[in-house]
């Protein structure tokens, strides 16, 4: 077991929540087991978060983040726009955090799909293409209980105030771990790890986007790094 008793932080990613995303899986059981505080973040818009309607309201996800910073560094694990908003949390609040681990980002980073993006707020709107399996997903998420569809519309059409470009990236000098997997929108990383100060990466084999939180090598990997292997 680690000696090490620094917190950590879970960011879930877009439609998920603190409890859905970490809890569910008893991926912070083991924290716990290795005898890790864990600080759940429930981004703008989802989980137990206030969920504006209007996109402006989203133009800083970082500030629910920074609340959640103590006076300490933290160890931080972000899936998706939860690793996303961490990297942004990153770049302005260089001391924050001791180590982190990004899921579920890659070339994304540095390569925008607007028509994509528009695809996806028209299916969580119910105005989607029932062909576009992509989109349907996205919907699904939104579909599901206790979530705002209007508010998660509205997250994906944020005016984001971060931006993340070779001069930002070039701040985070924690050491970093990505993780993505092969069969993920995203994939591939290389370009982010590099473009990071002290990064490495770790490929999942025939993982998807949506299956990364829960996939074993996902969890061994992000404990090993983390140094927070229970007994």
């Amino acid at each position: 077991m680690s000696t090490d008793t620094t917190p950590v932080m879970c960011v879930h990613g877009w439609g998920g929540s603190f409890a859905t995303t970490w809890e569910r899986n008893g991926f912070t059981a083991l924290l716990a087991d290795a005898g890790r505080e864990v600080i759940g973040v429930d981004l703008l818009g989802h989980g137990t978060a206030p969920k504006p309607h209007e996109p402006e309201a989203y133009a800083d996800l970082t500030t629910r983040v920074v609340d959640a910073l103590g006076d300490q560094p933290v160890d931080a694990v972000g899936f998706s726009m939860g690793a996303l908003t961490l990297l942004r949390t990153a770049t302005e609040h260089p001391g924050a955090f001791r180590r982190l681990v990004l899921a579920g980002i890659g070339r994304n980073i540095f390569e925008r799909d607007d028509d994509r993006t528009a695809r996806i707020v028209a299916a969580v709107q119910g105005e989607g293409d029932p062909a576009d399996n992509d989109s349907r997903i996205f919907a699904q998420y939104a579909a599901q209980p206790d979530q705002d569809p209007v508010a998660l519309a509205a997250v994906l059409r944020q005016p984001q105030r971060i931006r993340l470009d070779a001069d930002a990236l070039a701040r985070v000098t924690c050491p970093t771990l990505v993780i993505v997997g092969d069969r993920d929108f995203v994939h591939p990383a290389d370009q982010l790890v590099d473009a990071l100060g002290n990064a490495t990466s770790k490929v999942l084999r025939n993982v998807d986007h949506f299956a990364t939180p829960e996939d074993f090598g996902f969890i061994d990997a992000t404990l090993e790094f983390l140094d927070a292997v229970p007994m």
